[in-house]
């Protein structure tokens, strides 16, 4: 099994929402006591155990939008099948705090994705969606007419591109926590029970 998270290259993007999923792979890496200590085919990653499951975990090193060029490389080099490909990344669409798990589906706009599944040549690969809230949520605290100057598509932007408020780390934890579980209960269970368990 191969379990992807996305994110942006540098320091200047490691605390951003848009990286939530480079956080999840290594909270998931701290757990299982998995070292990311490999770097090629366009990834950190390392070998590991999770649940009795032989894993990969991998933090693509193209930036976001070329995402499926490591999750490609790898994925060919050890003949992974993408039924055997759990990606995990951000989705402005869900509140902070949600967690959606997938068995397939489209991108939804996700630069990161639309990439992945171009260069896998499908989109039947599951994937955990990490909800990190709307931009006009955040907004809303700073005044929306100020907010609303600006085009939607910057807004966005702007928002996932920028860090965690200090008041929403204990929350963030908490979704990385049910992140580890949610990949426990894939590998051990399936996907059809962590749906049922989650998707709340």
């Amino acid at each position: 099994m191969l379990i992807v998270g996305l994110g942006n290259l540098g320091t200047k993007y490691s605390k951003t929402r848009h990286n939530i999923g480079f956080m999840a792979v290594d909270y998931l890496s701290d757990a299982n006591e998995i070292r990311l200590d490999r770097k090629d085919f366009k990834a950190i990653w390392g070998k590991g155990i999770i649940q009795g499951e032989e894993v990969i975990l991998a933090k693509p090193q193209t930036f976001m939008n070329l995402s499926g060029e490591a999750v490609s490389s790898l994925a060919n080099y050890f003949h992974i099948e993408p039924a055997h490909i759990i990606t995990i990344y951000d989705d402005v669409d869900l509140e902070l705090g949600c967690i959606r798990v997938r068995p397939k589906g489209s991108s939804g706009g996700h630069r990161g994705m639309e990439s992945i599944i171009e260069r896998l040549g499908t989109g039947n690969f599951p994937r955990i969606r990490l909800g990190i809230g709307r931009p006009m949520e955040r907004a809303d605290r700073v005044g929306v007419k100020t907010a609303t100057r600006l085009p939607i598509s910057k807004i966005v932007a702007d928002y996932v591109l920028s860090p965690f408020d200090p008041e929403e780390k204990d929350l963030l934890k908490q979704i990385l926590e049910t992140t580890k579980n949610a990949v426990d209960v894939i590998l051990k269970d399936g996907i059809e029970r962590a749906m049922n368990r989650f998707n709340k």
